[in-house]
């Protein structure tokens, strides 16, 4: 398996589990079972957009794809920079 196919199959196992949209993906690492793919999920859309909820998924994924466990690690407002 290659980064975007983990990137892939992260989001869309991921968006069929929480039933919100990922609206990207920010990080994905090879790891000692796999991957580790971070995604943007859109948890709340909010008028203006700036004030929407998103969070960041922390998805693990085995050698062949297959979910190992997902976490949501972070929560902010679309507008929110970084600390």
């Amino acid at each position: 398996m290659r980064p975007g196919d983990a990137a892939r199959g992260a989001a869309e196992v991921l968006q069929s589990l929480i039933s919100h949209r990922v609206e990207g993906v920010s990080a994905v690492r090879r790891t000692e079972d796999g991957w580790c793919v971070e995604a943007e999920v859109l948890e709340l859309a909010r008028v203006p957009d700036t004030t929407s909820l998103l969070a960041t998924y922390e998805v693990k994924l085995d050698e062949q794809g297959e979910l190992l466990e997902y976490l949501r690690t972070r929560r902010y407002r679309r507008g929110a920079a970084d600390e």
